[in-house]
């Protein structure tokens, strides 16, 4: 069975993102989200926190002050495409997939490939999220929508999924055929949002 390229899925996610974001105005940071009690400000906070943790892993720095949630200072846009583009740059390094990557919200470390597949799950839905509060779409290549419901099908459930802090809500039942519906719904997400 061929191995995923998930540096290739990750960087095709990690730059929807980045066109998303490029189009949020000062007046959409207070907008909710789909992320339960984070406005887009706390989630782009959040998404651009994780881009210089997964880099510092990925460099094998397991450090924890590196995930504390950062300030966008006083352009957001511009404080979430540099971490963007950092991220793109540590995981384009040769070997990325061959590192061991120490995540300390997980209590340990991980195989490189596994943890980008980590990332660009996160991606995937984070984008969505951003979609969904801007009032509009995201579309993704259907290799990465393919990939990216084959990640989720396999994020832990259960009792986990209850805990503060945990990255994804409990599933939601969903009956629809779009892969990228079907993530979003397996991670917590209801596909129909705000309804």
């Amino acid at each position: 069975m061929p191995t995923v390229d998930y540096v290739s899925l990750d960087a095709q996610a990690v730059r929807v993102s980045i066109d998303l974001v490029a189009r949020v105005t000062d007046d959409d940071l207070a907008k909710p989200t789909p992320c339960r009690a984070w406005t887009l400000y706390g989630l782009l906070a959040h998404m651009a926190t994780q881009h210089y943790g997964f880099a510092a892993a990925s460099r094998g720095d397991g450090d924890e002050a590196g995930w504390k949630l950062r300030d966008l200072g006083d352009d957001p846009v511009k404080a979430y495409i540099d971490s963007a583009e950092h991220v793109l740059t540590a995981f384009a390094e040769d070997g990325v997939t061959e590192r061991v990557f120490p995540l300390p919200e997980f209590g340990t470390s991980f195989p490189g490939q596994q943890a980008i597949s980590f990332h660009f799950i996160d991606y995937v839905v984070h984008s969505w999220d951003v979609a969904k509060t801007l009032g509009t779409t995201v579309t993704f290549t259907p290799e990465v929508s393919a990939a990216a419901l084959d990640v989720a099908r396999i994020v832990p459930t259960g009792d986990l999924r209850l805990t503060p802090g945990t990255p994804f809500g409990p599933d939601v039942p969903w009956s629809g055929t779009d892969p990228l519906d079907q993530t979003v719904a397996l991670l917590g997400r209801n596909p129909t949002w705000p309804n």
